[in-house]
């Protein structure tokens, strides 16, 4: 039920918010010059993905989670996207192709070894990842590998039809900083 949810849901929100993606993708462009960022990304049973974003740091940053990035690598209209969450919105394509779920833990970097082996031992990667969950919108990042995965199983027991509402409810009405980058949330 909740991937039909998904598909829905995301196929809507890539047709009603293309106009917003347009117009995010060309303020992109004079941003960076690069508006769109893809990268390898820890799926369901460990099945590298290629999630798709909006660009929020310059095109030379280094390949590290959110905390562990330069605070000067974030440009201004980065900034924003993360405040505001609209860099995640070109994911819904990766929702619709049913390599992500729009509720469930975030996916990781194949480099973070420690929130893998956590996530491992509870299960945790044998479910779809997703935009937005439990431990986003009570602000756990990926800086708390065990705590973010102990967030992210209690999520899936507990993940139903209305949990899954009010989720992403939750994430719509601000609950949540998005990715942090120290210094500048």
């Amino acid at each position: 039920m909740i991937r039909f949810f998904d598909f829905i849901f995301s196929l809507l929100g890539l047709i009603v918010g293309f106009p917003v993606l347009l117009v995010l993708t060309v303020i992109g462009l004079f941003d960076t010059g690069s508006p769109i960022f893809s990268q390898k990304r820890v799926g369901r049973n460990k099945k590298p993905f290629t999630l798709v974003k909006f660009r929020t740091m310059k095109v030379d940053t280094a390949s590290v989670a959110s905390h562990l990035a330069n605070t000067a690598s974030i440009t201004r209209f980065g900034h924003f996207l993360r405040r505001t969450k609209l860099d995640e919105l070109p994911q819904l394509w990766n929702v619709l192709k049913g390599e992500m779920s729009l509720v469930g833990p975030r996916p990781c970097l194949f480099n973070q070894e420690e929130l893998i082996e956590e996530r491992e031992s509870r299960g945790v990667l044998s479910a779809r990842p997703g935009i937005t969950g439990l431990a986003q919108v009570n602000e756990i990042d990926m800086s708390t590998p065990r705590l973010l995965a102990e967030t992210d199983q209690k999520m899936l027991k507990n993940l139903n039809v209305g949990a899954y509402f009010k989720y992403i409810l939750m994430t719509v009405a601000g609950k949540g900083a998005g990715d942090r980058v120290p210094g500048r949330d």
